[in-house]
């Protein structure tokens, strides 16, 4: 099989592709021939060492893969042979076949693509528990998306919208912002790229205030962190919910003062870990999100297939925040 390997920490120049032995399955594991994997943001930060988790080298990057299961290990009654699958696996995944354990594979409806199951889980699951556990969202709710237009902010949209909250999006351009509005966002802010000053910063939160009327947001979603943050934080409603997700834009400092202030909460969205602790509440999230995407409440948004050879091309236009939704490789 061929795979996608970070041999040294860089970045998506680094990878390189070589041939391997294809993986034979353990005792509770499948194998599965790859159709599609999905690129998110933390597959930029890994080949860089720059994420919470650090695998051994050469290790193939990418998350959440789906295709079809062709080997079934022992003990493994789930799965048989030619089942559609989707695979979570944190990294290993850019690669045409994939050994991973039973229990971190979930079934394929019929009638879902496989682009599709490859894409749904990491930013919908995200999203989903954010906005579900995390912030107890309700219909009615004023829901600020920072970061809109990207996989999990889009994934946050297109959820909020799904159960009656109105939602204001914030993306760096009007291109972005309008994607995002086409997928169940109200309104929209284009916030400046690069660095803000204190004018700038007072300008974009004074707009986010604008749209998010007197009472501000009941829940910001933040993908973006960096000098956006603060403005948002300015803008949430008394007792809001302010999610921390992820820093693209580097790692903000929040001043308190504004909390106690705001009567407000900093919640953080750690998606990975809570899988991990929570098994049984993911699974019920994972039938939520099914349930969702086939009434056509959710879907998601492809917006470019790479073939594998150009993996690092893909994920460079993660790493630049170039994308609109969501971006795959795919292995056939």
């Amino acid at each position: 099989m061929k795979a996608v390997l970070s041999k040294v920490a860089g970045g998506p120049e680094s990878l390189v592709i070589e041939d391997l032995p294809d993986p034979v399955p353990g005792k509770g594991q499948v194998r599965i021939r790859v159709s599609a994997c999905a690129l998110n943001y933390p597959d930029t930060l890994i080949i860089q060492d720059l994420y919470q988790f650090k695998p051994e080298r050469p290790f193939a990057p990418g998350g959440e893969v789906a295709g079809l299961v062709d080997a079934v290990g022992e003990g493994v009654d789930d799965f048989r042979i030619g089942d559609r699958v989707i695979g979570w696996c944190w990294w290993g995944g850019l690669v045409q076949s994939l050994v991973i354990d039973a229990d971190r594979c979930i079934a394929v409806p019929d009638a879902m693509p496989l682009d599709d199951a490859a894409a749904l889980l990491l930013t919908y699951g995200t999203a989903h528990y954010a906005l579900r556990q995390r912030a107890g969202l309700k219909a009615g709710d004023t829901v600020l998306v920072l970061g809109a237009a990207g996989g999990v902010g889009l994934a946050a949209v297109e959820l909020a919208h799904a159960w009656g909250a109105r939602v204001i999006a914030a993306a760096s351009s009007q291109e972005k912002v309008g994607y995002a509005r086409s997928h169940g966002a109200d309104d929209g802010v284009v916030y400046p790229t690069g660095r803000l000053d204190k004018e700038a910063a007072k300008a974009f939160s004074d707009a986010l205030k604008d749209k998010l009327g007197k009472r501000g947001a009941d829940v910001v979603l933040d993908a973006v962190g960096g000098d956006y943050a603060e403005p948002a934080l300015r803008a949430i409603a008394w007792e809001g919910r302010y999610l921390v997700v992820g820093f693209p834009a580097g790692i903000p400092k929040l001043p308190l003062n504004l909390i106690l202030l705001k009567g407000c909460q900093v919640i953080g969205v750690f998606w990975g870990e809570w899988v991990m602790r929570n098994r049984k509440d993911f699974n019920e999230s994972v039938a939520d999100l099914l349930a969702l995407y086939a009434k056509g409440l959710i879907k998601p948004r492809i917006s470019q297939r790479f073939p594998m050879e150009r993996a690092g091309e893909a994920l460079r236009m993660l790493s630049d925040r170039k994308a609109l939704g969501k971006i795959l490789v795919t292995m056939e």
